[in-house]
């Protein structure tokens, strides 16, 4: 798919690269969210569920990416 402001060709893999970058930084930032939040354990609680959600996102995110390295 072309950029339509600067015309170069953002990919699939680009995507999906960048998908598992902004999870895996969400994983790190509700794990931290959740060490630090100690006045509300409904709320601590909830951030480190989260972080486990996020991480299956991130992991299946992973594997996509290896899926297209193996295709190179």
């Amino acid at each position: 798919m072309k950029d339509g402001k600067n015309g170069f060709v953002v990919s699939t893999r680009d995507r999906v690269l960048r998908a598992w970058e902004n999870s895996t930084e969400l994983v790190r930032d509700y794990e931290v969210y959740s060490k630090q939040i100690t006045d509300n354990s409904v709320v601590s609680s909830l951030f480190g569920d989260f972080a486990e959600d996020e991480a299956k996102h991130a992991a299946k995110l992973l594997e996509l990416l290896r899926g297209f390295e193996k295709e190179k």
